[in-house]
């Protein structure tokens, strides 16, 4: 299976400092002849940061995809109905989205991009980045991974000395876990170590 005339949403949430790692798969999914369909967070719209503005990252997202990004509840909710998707990717999804998500919350587009997406029985990829996976985010990352047609980025502790709690994807399996969920796959190993503390 190939990207060749794959539809893909890929929505991105306010983990800020993992930007830089997701957007040469963005690159690369184009590149594979994805038609990549960017919808992005009201946090990432509204937030700048130390690791650039908001309004910078949109626009090279949308000149990466070569398409208008989906800013509104409103206008993802048609992602459902009218103009469907082959798969809808969360990269990054942060620990607050993940738990709107695991509990039926859709209040910004990109929940709702993953949840028209959902209704048509069609897969949704999560690639996780959040400070509390290992904590009280816990119990709603293991109800994703047990929930249908919703697929996992391979995770693991970014720094386990100093940050025990927090998990993050492998943004580099973005291509290959949504090649896996097109055909109902979860890609192997889900649980993957990332990197060690430095801080020793």
């Amino acid at each position: 299976m190939t990207f060749k005339g794959k539809r893909i949403g890929f929505g991105l949430t306010g983990s800020h400092c993992t930007y830089h790692e997701v957007f040469p798969e963005i690159e690369k999914l184009v590149e594979l002849g994805a038609d990549v369909q960017p919808v992005v967070s009201f946090t990432m719209q509204q937030t700048n940061t130390r690791f650039g503005e908001g309004e910078e990252w949109i626009q090279r997202i949308e000149e990466v995809t070569k398409n208008k990004s989906i800013r509104t509840i409103v206008d993802a909710e048609p992602l459902g109905p009218k103009i469907p998707l082959d798969c809808m990717v969360i990269a990054p999804l942060t620990g607050n989205s993940l738990s709107k998500l695991a509990n039926a919350l859709t209040d910004s587009p990109v929940l709702m991009a993953a949840k028209a997406t959902l209704r048509n029985s069609k897969p949704v990829v999560i690639a996780i980045s959040t400070n509390d996976g290992l904590g009280l985010n816990g119990v709603n990352v293991m109800c994703l991974m047990a929930t249908k047609n919703i697929y996992f980025v391979p995770y693991g502790q970014d720094d386990p000395i100093y940050k025990p709690n927090s998990l993050v994807a492998h943004m580099e399996h973005i291509p290959e876990t949504i090649l896996a969920a097109l055909q109902g796959r979860q890609v192997q190993p889900v649980l993957k170590e990332k990197i060690q503390s430095k801080r020793d």
